[in-house]
């Protein structure tokens, strides 16, 4: 069971041949492959995420800022939404709740689902007219959420938000993504791209016993792997482009 990043290197080289043969390639390549191997994973696998609420308490610097800074792992952020689970109250004296209240107890059974699901919209319909969701602007390369909302009443210090995304799962606490098939496959294809690009140099070298250093089929055979694994996972794995928006 490969659950590390130690056995993942260890089995990707197991599969190139180690130890019957030596891999020219040094450690720190084999870590450059992994690392680019994680990476691909992460963005285009549809397995390598999942889509998570984060509760965010607005602090004095984000009003200063504009902005809230998020955690590296969030991927996308589709939305935000406000903690206080109505436009005017909450909990007990919310307008959903106590029209619940009057479905469940005082129609009993005589009002039929539709009927609900049509409150449900109505009820959904004037939140979004009494307190609109704010429109956000992210990426994650900066790691910032920019909200465009009056910062000065809507999102005060103290305010809760909930972030609605999808977020990338941390190998290093879910250890069984080092033992996803694809990724495996992937960064094997990586680590025999790099060695043949090492014997490449090269090439046409002859060794003590006539041995002819040609590192060309090497190289040739994982880049023909490696263009398979991507067209797979764009087929089988990826999420369309439009999955993360709504």
């Amino acid at each position: 069971m490969i659950a590390s990043r130690v056995d993942l290197i260890s089995y990707c080289r197991r599969k190139l041949g180690e130890p019957v043969i030596d891999l020219n390639i040094a450690d720190v390549q084999v870590e450059d492959c992994i690392d680019d191997a994680l990476q691909f994973y992460n963005e285009y696998n549809s397995d390598a995420m999942w889509k998570n609420f984060r509760k965010y308490q607005i602090t004095a610097e984000d009003v200063t800022n504009q902005y809230i800074t998020v955690p590296e792992s969030m991927m996308w952020v589709s939305r935000i939404l406000s903690a206080a689970g109505s436009s005017s109250m909450s909990g007990a004296f919310s307008a959903q709740y106590q029209m619940r209240l009057d479905d469940m107890y005082l129609l009993g059974s005589s009002m039929a689902i539709t009927d609900l699901v049509m409150q449900q919209q109505y009820v959904s319909l004037v939140n979004s007219q009494l307190s609109p969701l704010s429109h956000i602007r992210f990426s994650r390369h900066t790691n910032r959420l920019m909200i465009d909302s009056n910062w000065d009443s809507e999102l005060k210090e103290g305010t809760w938000i909930v972030l609605d995304g999808y977020e990338t799962i941390d190998p290093e606490e879910y250890t069984d993504v080092y033992n996803d098939m694809f990724l495996k496959r992937y960064a094997t294809a990586l680590i025999k791209q790099q060695w043949g690009q090492n014997l490449i140099k090269f090439e046409g070298m002859q060794l003590p016993g006539g041995v002819t250093i040609n590192g060309q089929p090497i190289l040739d055979s994982a880049n023909e792997e490696i263009a398979l694994i991507r067209e797979e996972m764009s087929l089988r794995y990826e999420l369309p482009t439009d999955f993360y928006t709504g």
